[in-house]
């Protein structure tokens, strides 16, 4: 009876839009203008690579999870396989990645917000202006707690489905062929880390395992077919924005890239559609505000388990200041810095902390502390090496980036 309670708990299609949520976001603002510069054709293999690389190490991590029958977080789990060093490093990797994308949501934020009133009344505010409604507004949702965010977000999500199909649906007729058969592939391997927090949904797997109470062949199903929806609709997100903007001449995406604009701002210049336009705008705006609200919710609970914050009054109030002020701070002085951010929290957060990490546990786990459990990932200390050596490749290419 316990067996067959354990087969049926959980839904494989409620697990995959949990990751589909969570990997639809800000990054699809970012992801066009940063691949226009390799062209549809290696953007397409890039996205595969990332996807594949992606999907394996969130598999790693589950078979990590599934080791312990507790309830443990990626902090729990870097501690109990690689002790004290790999706590810390997960916990600095954990604070690095969602601080910095904080700042790319409230950066873009500011942004959309500024050009949308621009548009709708002619009068043009500051940046940081449009950044701090938002950060005060979500200030009041993370608050009042999971339940408001809950319900707050599924409003946004609602329009941010909506906004795509529309968005889609009036556009490909728009599509010329012509920009979509520009190639660079010298430049495809640098467009690599904002894929990667595209599919950056690793934070969810403890929860899974709790969700499909640990059954290992359910979870596998769901982690692949979460990935795999995302990434469908990523492919076509790239092949409407690649085929309705120009690379070059006035508001291409090498002037884009340059000022460190988002799609939705050479889609502006690129097309004279209104419905385009508004419908761009939308996308835009519901796509970095479900990002920022459940990163923000979920930066507050790392938070307050990790330097035991009780969730009092004062305790929230702290909390919220601790997660928004910071990257407000460094947006602020910095209001170009959405592509830059996306880049760097994917190039060195995400490929540390949902990279580097899950293949030193599964390494630590199945070699040094000898656990019996079937591996979930096949291929044996080849395959580990081959994940590693490729997180290892990111991180030196985004240190030595130059002007490709």
């Amino acid at each position: 009876m316990a067996e067959q309670e354990k087969s049926q708990s959980g839904s494989v299609l409620g697990g995959v839009l949990l990751i589909t949520g969570c990997c639809i976001g800000a990054g699809m603002l970012g992801l066009p203008v940063i691949s226009a510069v390799a062209g549809f054709k290696p953007s397409m293999a890039m996205f595969l690579l990332s996807w594949l690389f992606m999907s394996c190490t969130a598999l790693l991590l589950l078979e990590v999870n599934l080791w312990f029958h507790d309830e443990v977080s990626l902090i729990s789990m870097a501690e109990r396989t690689l002790g004290v060093f790999g706590k810390v490093l997960a916990w600095l990797c954990f604070l690095f990645l969602f601080y910095t994308l904080g700042v790319a949501y409230i950066a873009g934020s500011g942004e959309l917000i500024s050009d949308f009133l621009l548009v709708l009344t002619g009068f043009a505010i500051p940046r940081y202006v449009g950044s701090l409604f938002l950060c005060l507004l979500f200030a009041i949702f993370l608050y009042l707690g999971t339940r408001s965010v809950d319900l707050f977000n599924r409003l946004l999500m609602i329009g941010l489905i909506i906004s795509y199909v529309l968005l889609v649906a009036i556009g490909a007729p728009h599509v010329n062929p012509s920009y979509l058969a520009y190639a660079n592939w010298k430049a495809a391997p640098f467009v690599i880390p904002v894929m990667l927090i595209s599919f950056g949904f690793h934070n969810l797997v403890p929860s899974l395992k709790n969700y499909f109470n640990g059954d290992r062949e359910r979870l596998r199903k769901t982690v692949l077919l979460g990935s795999f929806l995302p990434l469908l609709i990523y492919l076509v997100w790239e092949w409407l924005i690649l085929g309705l903007v120009p690379m070059t001449g006035e508001g291409g995406f090498t002037e884009a890239l340059s000022q460190g604009d988002m799609a939705t701002h050479v889609l502006r210049s690129a097309t004279n559609n209104v419905w385009i336009l508004d419908l761009a705008h939308y996308f835009a705006f519901f796509a970095i505000t479900t990002s920022f609200l459940a990163n923000s919710l979920s930066f507050v609970d790392f938070l307050a388990d990790g330097l035991r914050i009780k969730k009092t009054s004062l305790g929230k109030v702290l909390l919220c200041a601790l997660v928004i002020i910071p990257p407000f701070i460094f947006a602020f002085d910095y209001p170009k810095v959405f592509l830059m951010a996306l880049n760097y929290a994917g190039a060195f957060g995400a490929v540390t902390l949902f990279g580097i990490l899950p293949v030193a546990m599964v390494w630590v786990g199945r070699y040094v502390q000898r656990r019996s459990e079937k591996p979930i990932v096949p291929g044996g200390k080849a395959v580990l090496i081959a994940v590693l050596s490729f997180a290892i490749a990111i991180i030196v290419l985004q240190l030595t980036q130059i002007e490709v």
